[in-house]
């Protein structure tokens, strides 16, 4: 195990992190879209409101105030029913309790000297946030230091026992009410640990450099929908992490085996325009939602997404009393940063921009798709190998936290 998980705490990650500012059940969707495009991993967590603000809120009954978190592609498949691209006012003023995911599991309460082993072992169980109290009087004591957890000497979670040390690892129950009362906190995701990891490679030596395929930290079980069928099948089961499915084609040689073409995910949709998007994801195919297709497409239902969408201007009639019919284009969702010339007719261009997938081989090493994720701020990375880039699993953020925390001796060269 690396020295830097042991003498490290989580207190070291908050420096500089803003003060958690609550999103409440009772917003409305156009609230959440702004406050996603503002979020790391795209997703916001989502909360009730507190009951009296003014009285004592212990950790349980702070963490039983959370519901869960928000993505984009939950908003998008909920925008994608016809009752609501039909009534645009009624979907943007509709209250995200209505759309949110109930996952409590997903954040914990843990004390700034937490130790980061500890850290990664709740998050390889499924924690996606962890709510860290900030407080002037925290300054930064790590190393040798960080093995003490409320006075008392810590040791390597146990794997038969790790439920109950991660039971433990709240805030200290000596704490007074007063100082609880009035504690701030942060809010890390695991973006924000995986930023802080790429920043200590060398401790982690030989690992960053084994490839993800000897690490075994390509995820075979992922979730794929065919090019040819219609886009909004890719919401009737969502997965749970990461929150994406990959849009395939066969192989040229068959024999079972898929390209990816794309993916319809919570990361590729998180600013894009949601409307624009909910409209392609209802009358396209998977191939035409994520590949594009031309204006001139016949859309199978709704004829008007209006020209109000978040981040565009209105389009009005030349009373300005009305808004116009417009072809619908799914470059509109945001996927692509140029258009066909009109010389060249009906051809596609062949720039796809955002609407490209994330991949990586099964040679790439653990630091080279770390870098990937985090410099196009993914979830994930798809894996491909041979000539025909034959899909064959994904590396998500869980992938790489069981990669990094393996014992050296299961390591293959």
């Amino acid at each position: 195990m690396a020295s830097v998980f042991v003498y490290q705490v989580v207190g070291d990650l908050t420096v500089g992190k803003p003060e958690l500012v609550e999103f409440l059940e009772t917003e409305t969707i156009e609230s959440a879209i702004k406050a996603i495009g503002e979020s790391t991993e795209g997703g916001i967590p989502v909360w009730r409101k507190k009951p009296n603000k003014n009285v004592y809120e212990n950790s349980e009954m702070r963490l039983q105030r959370f519901v869960g978190i928000l993505n984009p592609l939950d908003i998008v498949a909920f925008l994608a029913k016809d009752c609501y691209l039909n009534d645009q006012e009624k979907a943007m003023n509709t209250p995200v309790s209505e759309i949110v995911v109930p996952n409590n599991s997903l954040l914990k309460e843990v004390d700034p000297a937490t130790r980061l082993i500890d850290v990664l072992e709740m998050m390889k169980q499924g924690v996606k946030r962890l709510l860290v109290p900030k407080s002037a009087a925290w300054k930064c004591v790590s190393k040798k230091f960080s093995i003490l957890y409320n006075g008392k000497w810590l040791k390597n979670i146990e794997p038969g026992n790790s439920t109950n040390n991660l039971a433990n690892l709240t805030l200290p129950s000596s704490s007074t009410n007063a100082n609880i009362a009035q504690t701030k906190f942060c809010c890390l995701s695991r973006e924000d640990v995986i930023r802080f990891l790429i920043g200590c490679l060398g401790a982690l030596a030989p690992i960053p450099l084994t490839s993800i395929f000897s690490l075994g930290a390509i995820n075979p079980h992922y979730t794929s929908i065919d090019a040819s069928l219609p886009a909004i099948e890719s919401t009737r089961n969502l997965p749970l992490d990461p929150v994406t499915i990959a849009v395939v084609e066969p192989a040229p040689d068959g024999q079972g085996q898929h390209k990816i073409i794309g993916e319809i995910s919570a990361c590729k949709l998180w600013k894009c325009d949601y409307l624009a998007a909910a409209y392609a994801l209802a009358n396209l195919s998977a191939g035409q939602f994520v590949m594009g297709v031309e204006d001139n497409v016949t859309p199978r239902h709704v004829s008007n997404i209006g020209g109000e969408n978040p981040g565009r201007g209105s389009t009005t009639n030349e009373s300005g009393s009305g808004k116009l019919r417009r072809k619908f284009s799914s470059r509109s969702i945001g996927f692509f940063s140029n258009s066909v010339s009109p010389s060249v007719g009906h051809v596609r261009s062949m720039y796809r921009g955002r609407s490209a997938p994330l991949t990586c081989k099964v040679t790439s090493s653990l630091a080279a798709v770390m870098a990937q994720m985090l410099s196009h701020r993914a979830t994930h990375v798809w894996v491909t190998e041979g000539e025909d880039d034959v899909l064959v699993g994904v590396v998500g953020y869980g992938e790489i936290l069981h990669a990094v925390t393996r014992p050296p001796q299961l390591t293959m060269s």
